[in-house]
């Protein structure tokens, strides 16, 4: 039986989060720790490095959208690949802040063109029905990428971060551009139907399963920024990555000062957090079809904060564990909603487009998130107040995804909003 492209597609985009997480969105806590330790930077300084990635995000954002709604995602994520590993390997040579600087501007740069945005954007133009189920198996690299954080981590003290950096960054282009290679641009440019459903929407696709016939919402930029959903989905993003960015950036560095842990030991736990993250995800490919992707995001953001709170005031390993399963779980099954429910309601027409804006105001918290834990840490030695804050903001978030309902369709009656 013939396998639908878009499923391959999907493999690829799940590769590829897979090694840009082991290699640097859950591993990017471990060269913080060990540059704190080697250079004597301070935390705010460090901080600084998570804040320009996601500035650059914010930045070519609109701009990244337009060229993926125009021209696909292909070119788009190969410029990237080779990006991200020659970035690794700038990293390795660097023996100043401003180089370090430097480096991670270009690592930004591939990981935005080869990442999380322009991959979904790609598997977005292939599923409708099977969309939260498709997106949550690319989420599944993401989080099994952050299961080999301790080799990472163990070559880093083993071997050096300098050798470390530099083979990630040839791994990466090796590996990478292959699986870049992989991406078309819609199925219809070559033949195929959105969720391989067969010539006609309706008729029963390999799997068995019924195409959907509502009517799918075409929404351009312009009129989803007129919506209520946008602003409300793009802050409850937002706020969910304040706690995302800052565990990745700070919680080795955290268990390092507050608990006595080594790097190595520290890893331990993001490696639990990441398995609960892949069961989160599992789940959420089982729930996202199932259920409205809002209120079950609302109920995650709850769980990040319960999470936050267990890692920040953690007395030894149960508080610990406590933390794993709770902001694993959340982050596992919330995040590929966060693009799936984007398309659910506003449709695939300028889905870059939107996701370029959205980006533009989700980067404030993956701004704001490193950045308020390091500067308070510096201030007060550690973490405990910064961590605290930024739980309690998680708490509120959960009622931005509860209050962000499906929009009504452009020109058409209030009822149609529920087909959204």
């Amino acid at each position: 039986m013939k396998i639908f492209y878009g499923w391959k597609m999907v493999f690829a985009a799940a590769s590829l989060q897979f090694i840009q997480s082991m290699m640097l969105h859950q591993a990017f806590g471990a060269y913080v720790a060990v540059l704190i330790q080697d250079k004597g930077w301070s935390k705010t300084s460090v901080s600084g490095a998570s804040a320009m990635m996601s500035m650059e995000a914010a930045v070519i954002g609109p701009i990244l959208g337009w060229f993926l709604d125009k021209f696909g995602s292909r070119g788009v994520i190969k410029v990237g690949v080779v990006m991200f590993g020659i970035g690794f390997m700038l990293l390795s040579q660097i023996d100043s802040l401003m180089g370090f600087y430097g480096a991670v501007i270009v690592i930004a740069i591939g990981s935005s063109m080869a990442g999380y945005f322009p991959l979904n954007v790609g598997v977005i133009q292939w599923f409708e029905k099977k969309r939260a189920r498709a997106l949550s198996m690319v989420g599944l690299g993401l989080a099994l990428g952050g299961m080999f954080v301790p080799i990472v981590a163990w070559s880093i003290e083993s071997i050096g971060w300098r050798e470390t950096a530099f083979g990630c960054g040839v791994v990466a282009i090796v590996i990478g551009y292959p699986l870049a290679c992989v991406f078309r641009r819609r199925p219809e440019d070559f033949g195929e139907t959105v969720d391989g459903a067969g010539a006609q929407r309706g008729t029963v696709d390999i799997t068995g399963t019924q195409a959907s016939t509502k009517p799918e919402p075409e929404f351009t930029a312009k009129q989803a920024l007129r919506t209520q959903a946008f602003w409300l989905l793009s802050a409850g993003h937002g706020v969910a990555l304040i706690i995302v960015t800052a565990v990745n950036t700070h919680a080795i560095n955290h268990m390092r000062i507050s608990l006595g842990y080594t790097i190595a030991q520290a890893s331990f736990y993001i490696t639990l957090m990441t398995g609960f993250q892949v069961i989160g995800v599992l789940l959420g490919g089982v729930l996202g079809d199932k259920l409205q992707k809002n209120r079950v995001a609302a109920v995650c953001m709850t769980m990040h904060m319960v999470g936050m709170l267990m890692l920040t005031y953690a007395l030894g390993p149960v508080m610990l564990v406590l933390f794993a399963v709770f902001h694993g779980l959340a982050w596992g099954i919330r995040g590929p909603f966060m693009q799936a429910i984007r398309a659910d309601y506003f449709g695939r027409k300028s889905i870059g487009m939107i996701l370029g804006l959205s980006a533009m105001l989700t980067a404030v918290g993956q701004i704001s998130g490193p950045l308020l834990a390091g500067i308070m840490g510096d201030a007060t030695g550690n973490y405990d107040l910064g961590f605290t804050v930024l739980a309690l903001i998680a708490g509120a978030g959960t009622f931005l995804f509860w209050f962000a309902k499906p929009p009504k369709f452009p020109g058409a009656p209030a009822a149609m909003a529920q087909a959204a």
